[in-house]
């Protein structure tokens, strides 16, 4: 199914070529856009099909970079705001499972409240607003990660093309464990100053 996403997505974009290189620029930035909205897909495989349309000179790959990190973290900070300004409404509203909704709730504050930082990189963004996470400790994170992301996507698919989706899903995991390794150092120099001063 994600590959026929994929597919669609990718001719969606090629299609669009067919009209000119500002159309192709304005597809990658809607794309971005509604994938960091918390839309899943559109967004990674129109950059993908663009860094490849970039590869055979096309497209300038620099300004493609450029527009989707300008849409991702634009959508970002649109899924904050819909989070922040109804999500958490529509979250704790009367109805079924109400007791459940405030009690998950309330752990999604505490653990935003303390790893709201690393958080950001692995949930779509509305929920850090539902969770109150505050504009000064979002921005930072969303503008880095959508750099990287539209970096890290776009120079792949320009350097080694589709192959780029299976690396960026294996990186998953190993992106996963760079955090917790990350965590788990700056646990161990906090749990050694604090001991370090108690003796």
């Amino acid at each position: 199914m994600r590959g026929a996403g994929l597919q669609l997505s990718t001719l969606a974009v090629l299609h669009l070529h067919a009209k000119g290189p500002g159309i192709d620029y304005v597809g990658v930035l809607i794309a971005s856009f509604a994938s960091w909205v918390g839309l899943p897909g559109p967004g990674e495989a129109a950059l993908i099909a663009a860094g490849i349309s970039a590869a055979h000179h096309h497209l300038d790959l620099t300004s493609l970079i450029a527009v989707a990190w300008i849409g991702a973290t634009a959508g970002g900070m649109a899924g904050w705001i819909v989070g922040v300004r109804g999500g958490r409404g529509v979250l704790t509203a009367p109805g079924p499972l109400r007791t459940l909704r405030l009690a998950l709730t309330e752990r999604g504050d505490r653990f935003y409240e303390r790893y709201g930082m690393v958080a950001v990189l692995f949930t779509p963004s509305w929920i850090a607003g539902i969770h109150n996470m505050h504009w000064s400790r979002f921005v930072p994170v969303n503008v880095v990660s959508a750099l990287v992301w539209a970096t890290a996507i776009g120079f792949g698919a320009y350097t080694i093309g589709p192959s780029i989706t299976d690396i960026a899903n294996d990186a998953g995991l190993a992106g996963v464990l760079l955090v917790a390794a990350a965590i788990t150092i700056a646990a161990i120099v906090v749990l050694r100053r604090r001991f370090g001063r108690s003796n």
